[in-house]
């Protein structure tokens, strides 16, 4: 889709095939990163630009932890246009692409859009650094790397070190979202926050009943693919107690 501008020029979506990036990144690398010292200094203006002009004062409250291309960041903010939503992606390219459609978006639908941003950043080290303690609302981990090798589990977003990080960034009664097609690594999900004290799985009944839940299969363009290739998903959310 192509508009015009005030000044006359056309503004589209970026296209993907010149931000093309290899899909595993080593997150224990040295990358090279600026981050806030404390979430204080983080500029939120500069993603979002109604975000002093919000009366009650907002913060950011959803989090797609390695959003990829944006598809299902894109779908949170037209689904909660109330609430301020991040995507968090540590390759560079991947994450310039996202940057480039939500500003496409919102010259292509003035006023929308404002509610969603994305920084490149590794949230395995630096998640604290931009979240206060129990900011978050929701938590959205879909399709993570699997790192199949047993000696890169280490690498895996879900693990015991990890988790109690997230727990806190999460408000109480929060949700965490997980999305996998590998078997393995859902049932590696299951059983590290099963073990963890401060999160509990939801039901099947309750997961069914979360509107958000269908929009997690094919929303995000890993998900589409899946769908594409009639591959299977393994879905598991929990609540921070």
């Amino acid at each position: 889709m192509t508009t015009v501008n005030k000044e006359g020029k056309s503004i589209s979506l970026p296209q993907k095939r010149y931000y093309r990036q290899r899909a595993h990144s080593n997150p224990i690398a040295d990358h090279s990163f600026d981050y806030p010292a404390h979430p204080n200094e983080v500029n939120w203006v500069e993603l979002y630009p109604n975000y002093d002009a919000y009366l009650p004062a907002k913060r950011v409250e959803f989090a797609d932890i390695g959003c990829g291309y944006g598809g299902f960041l894109v779908m949170l903010g037209e689904m909660f246009p109330d609430r301020l939503a991040i995507g968090l992606e540590i390759r560079v390219k991947v994450s310039d692409y996202v940057i480039d459609r939500i500003k496409a978006l919102r010259c292509q639908h003035v006023g929308r859009y404002t509610n969603i941003a994305c920084i490149r950043t590794n949230a395995m080290k630096y998640l604290p650094n931009y979240f206060v303690k129990h900011q978050l609302d929701k938590m959205f981990f879909l399709y993570p790397d699997p790192h199949f090798k047993k000696a890169k589990h280490k690498w895996r977003i879900i693990n015991q070190a990890l988790l109690s990080e997230y727990a806190y960034v999460l408000k109480i009664g929060a949700l965490v979202y997980t999305m996998t097609d590998v078997d393995d690594l859902h049932k590696w999900i299951v059983q590290h926050m099963a073990e963890h004290p401060l999160f509990v799985r939801l039901t099947p009944e309750e997961e069914a009943s979360d509107p958000i839940t269908p929009k997690l299969y094919e929303s995000s363009e890993e998900g589409a693919k899946v769908v594409r290739n009639k591959g299977s998903h393994f879905l598991a959310i929990f609540r921070r107690m």
